[in-house]
């Protein structure tokens, strides 16, 4: 019996089975535009996890090439005392996002997530009302809310920042799934 390969559609899958804990309305939506079935999700979910988990398994960089191609471009990054390179591939079912990988010296995996393509606009952040499920990225709601402090997620793909409404001075913690604004809760 042979497996199908795992491509570009499978990891987009992968990426809507985290988020449909928080927006399980967009992810249908999602993947119903990907011509997937909830199995279909499920599986390729699977077989991710059982890819990650592997004990002679690719690095992680080896896998994402594997699985998504070469990348669309290349960055070179300094962050602190850190040189690293900002891997870019385009992901369809998000025309104006890109998945980065964020590689350090020695082919390290430390950052993986989505972030907006080179040259696309984000959406105008000013206040929290402007926060929309799957409109904005972790870096544009640090920007948008500075100082935005950085929280620690609920799972590996998740982050949160605390950030407070401009307007009003409210403290709110901003979630996301693999680098995508998910959902806002009282701080």
């Amino acid at each position: 019996m042979t497996t199908a390969p795992f491509g570009p559609l499978e990891f987009q899958l992968v990426l809507l089975r985290r988020m449909a804990d928080h927006q399980p309305g967009l992810v249908e939506d999602a993947r119903h535009e990907l011509s997937a079935s909830l199995s279909e999700m499920r599986e390729a979910n699977r077989r991710w996890q059982a890819m990650v988990r592997a004990p002679r398994g690719r690095g992680s960089l080896r896998r994402y090439r594997s699985v998504l191609g070469e990348p669309e471009s290349s960055v070179r990054r300094r962050i602190g005392d850190l040189e690293c390179d900002a891997l870019l591939w385009p992901v369809p079912l998000w025309p104006d996002l890109r998945f980065e990988v964020m590689v350090a010296p020695g082919a390290a995996v430390w950052n993986e997530w989505l972030v907006r393509a080179p040259g696309a606009a984000g959406p105008e952040l000013r206040t929290v009302e402007d926060l929309r499920p799957w409109s904005c990225t972790v870096d544009e709601v640090a920007r948008a809310f500075a100082p935005a402090r950085p929280m620690e997620g609920s799972a590996p793909t998740r982050w949160a920042l605390a950030i407070n409404d401009p307007v009003t001075g409210a403290p709110y913690v901003a979630e996301f799934t693999w680098g995508l604004f998910q959902r806002l809760l009282p701080g």
